[in-house]
């Protein structure tokens, strides 16, 4: 997988516990928006970047007819979503 930390729009549920799972999510390109829709949560775990806690969601989705597995990361203090890794 390859680093590209892009700032995407996510559509998410949150239950009443504090737990996230990401539904889809729209990553702006140069052409056009591409909407994703994430069909399976690999992992999730939470981790600190620089004394900031952010859930990361190691996810898998088709694209375009290919599976492709892709990290989310959601930044809590700021409620950012990321596309970390594809």
């Amino acid at each position: 997988m390859k680093v590209v930390a892009k700032p995407i729009e996510v559509v998410a549920w949150f239950n009443d516990k504090g737990g996230i799972r990401p539904l889809k999510f729209r990553v702006m390109d140069e052409e056009e928006p591409q909407v994703v829709k994430v069909d399976r949560m690999v992992h999730t775990h939470l981790e600190k970047f620089a004394g900031n806690p952010m859930h990361v969601f190691d996810c898998q989705s088709t694209v375009e007819g290919q599976t492709r597995i892709y990290q989310l990361k959601y930044e809590v203090a700021t409620g950012r979503w990321i596309l970390f890794k594809i």
